[in-house]
C-alpha cells in the first residue's frame, strides 16, 4: 500500500494528486531529453554556439545551480563543524537540493561536451594545467559526497527501515557524517573558487580578467563567498515554497532566522569585497587595457544596468533585508530577500559567462549577443523539472523534515 511507505505519522495527498502535481515537472523533462537527443544525435548545431560563445545558456545554468547548491556544504559545515544544531531541522533538504543542484550540472556538462561517451578523458587524460581539470574533479568527487550524505536519508524508509543490515548501515553513515560534510567542504571552496578564478585569468579579455593574492585572481575568492552567500538563501526558499505548496509548517522558524542571518552577513562582505573589486578594476585593469569602462557597456543589451542590478537592487538591498532583525523575521520580507539574493548570484554567473565573451577585444571584433536555441532551454529547463520531481518524491517518502510529525499533528 502506498501510505505504508510515507513517514511515520505524516500525512501525504493521494496518488491522483500527486501524479497531477508531476505533469509539468514530467513534461519539461520530456523537452529536455528530446533536447538532449537532438543534441547527441545531431551534434551541437542544434544550439547556437559559435567561434564567440563556446560556453553558452548551459553553462549559465551549470555555474548558477552550483553556486545555489551550495546551501548542502556550508549548511553541512555550519551543522557539523560549527555546530549549529538548529540547522539539523532542514539539513536533510540541503543535502537533496544540493544533489539535484551537482547531479543536474554534471547532466548538462554531458550535452555540453558534444561526446558524453569520452567524458572520462577529463579524468584519464587530464590537462594538469586546467583549472577546469581541477573543478570537474571537484564536482565529481563532491557528487558522490552528497549520493553519501543523501543516502542514509533514503535508508529511512519505513519499507527500507525494516531491513536489519540496511537499517544499521544507515545508522553507521550518520555517525561518521561530519567527515563527509568536512569532506564536501574542502572539495566546494576549491571548485567553486575555480569556477571564479578560470575568468580571472582570462588576460585576453579585459571585462573579466582580474589582479589577485599570489596566483588566485579576486574572482577566485569571489565567487566562494557569493555560493556560501546565496546558498543557503535558496535552501530557504526552496523549504518556504514546500510549505506553501504542502501547507504545513515543516521547519522551526529559528532554522530559518539562523541561515537567512548568516546569508545576510556573507552576502554584506560580498558586496563590500565585490564593489571594491570593480573599483579596482575600473581603475586598473581596464586603463592598463587601453580601454575605458563604458567601452563595455556601448553596444547591445548588456549595458550598465547590468552592474547596477547586481550590485544595487539583487546586492546592497537582500543584504540589507537579511541583515535587520525585524525584516527577516517578516516572512514576505525574507523571502523578497533571499530572492533577491538568489537572483543576483545568477546574473553574476551570467555576466561572467555570457557577456565576457560578447564583448570585442580587437579593433576589427564586432559586438555579439546570444539567443539560446529551443534545444538549449529545453535542458537546462530540464533540471528544473528534474529537481522538482526528485524533491517532491523524496519529501513524500523519505523523514526529510524531522520535526514535520511535531510541527503538525495529525489531530489538527
Amino acid at each position: 500500500m502506498d501510505s505504508a511507505l510515507f513517514p511515520e505519522g505524516v500525512k501525504r495527498c493521494s496518488p491522483k494528486v500527486f501524479l497531477l502535481w508531476t505533469l509539468p515537472w514530467l513534461c519539461l523533462l520530456a523537452w529536455g531529453g528530446l533536447s538532449a537527443f537532438l543534441c547527441l544525435y545531431k551534434g551541437l548545431n542544434q544550439t547556437n554556439m559559435n567561434d564567440y560563445f563556446a560556453f553558452a545558456v548551459w553553462i549559465v545554468f551549470d555555474l548558477a545551480v552550483i553556486a545555489l547548491g551550495a546551501g548542502a556544504f556550508f549548511t553541512g559545515f555550519l551543522t557539523y563543524i560549527i555546530g549549529k544544531k538548529e540547522l539539523k531541522d532542514i539539513l536533510n533538504a540541503a543535502v537533496i537540493i544540493g544533489f539535484i543542484c551537482y547531479s543536474g550540472a554534471i547532466a548538462m556538462l554531458g550535452i555540453d561536451i558534444g561526446q558524453p561517451i569520452r567524458g572520462w578523458f577529463i579524468f584519464w587524460h587530464v590537462n594538469v594545467h586546467s583549472m577546469l581539470a581541477e573543478v570537474s574533479f571537484c564536482i565529481t568527487c563532491y557528487l558522490g559526497v552528497l549520493a553519501i550524505e543523501y543516502l542514509p536519508l533514503i535508508l529511512e524508509n519505513r519499507q527500507l527501515d525494516k531491513v536489519k543490515e540496511l537499517r544499521l548501515f544507515g545508522h553507521n553513515l550518520h555517525g561518521i557524517m561530519a567527515v563527509f560534510a568536512a569532506t564536501g567542504t574542502f572539495l566546494s571552496f576549491f571548485h567553486q573558487g575555480s569556477l571564479g578564478g578560470m575568468y580571472g585569468v582570462m588576460y585576453a579579455r579585459p571585462f573579466a580578467f582580474r589582479e589577485g593574492f599570489y596566483i588566485w585572481p579576486w574572482t577566485f575568492f569571489l565567487f566562494i563567498l557569493s555560493a556560501i552567500a546565496a546558498g543557503p538563501a535558496f535552501t530557504i526558499l526552496c523549504t518556504k515554497l514546500a510549505e506553501k505548496i504542502t501547507r504545513k509548517k515543516l521547519v522551526p522558524e529559528k532554522a530559518f532566522q539562523t541561515l537567512a542571518k548568516i546569508s545576510g552577513w556573507l552576502l554584506a562582505l560580498y558586496m563590500v569585497l565585490k564593489i571594491t573589486d570593480t573599483v579596482n578594476w575600473i581603475y586598473g585593469v581596464v586603463p592598463r587595457a587601453g580601454l575605458a569602462f563604458m567601452d563595455f557597456y556601448r553596444e547591445g543589451p548588456y549595458g550598465v544596468w547590468l552592474v547596477v542590478a547586481e550590485i544595487g537592487i539583487f546586492g546592497i538591498i537582500p543584504a540589507i533585508i537579511l541583515l535587520v532583525p525585524k525584516a527577516r523575521q517578516h516572512e514576505g520580507w525574507l523571502i523578497t530577500g533571499c530572492l533577491l539574493n538568489c537572483t543576483g548570484i545568477v546574473i553574476n554567473r551570467f555576466v561572467f559567462t555570457v557577456v565576457s565573451l560578447a564583448v570585442p577585444v580587437m579593433p576589427f571584433d564586432k559586438f555579439v549577443s546570444y539567443l539560446p536555441t529551443w534545444q538549449e532551454w529545453g535542458i537546462a529547463f530540464a533540471v528544473i523539472g528534474y529537481g522538482f520531481l526528485l524533491f517532491s518524491l523524496s519529501y513524500r517518502y523519505l523523514p526529510v523534515f524531522p520535526r514535520e510529525r511535531e510541527l503538525n499533528p495529525l489531530s489538527e
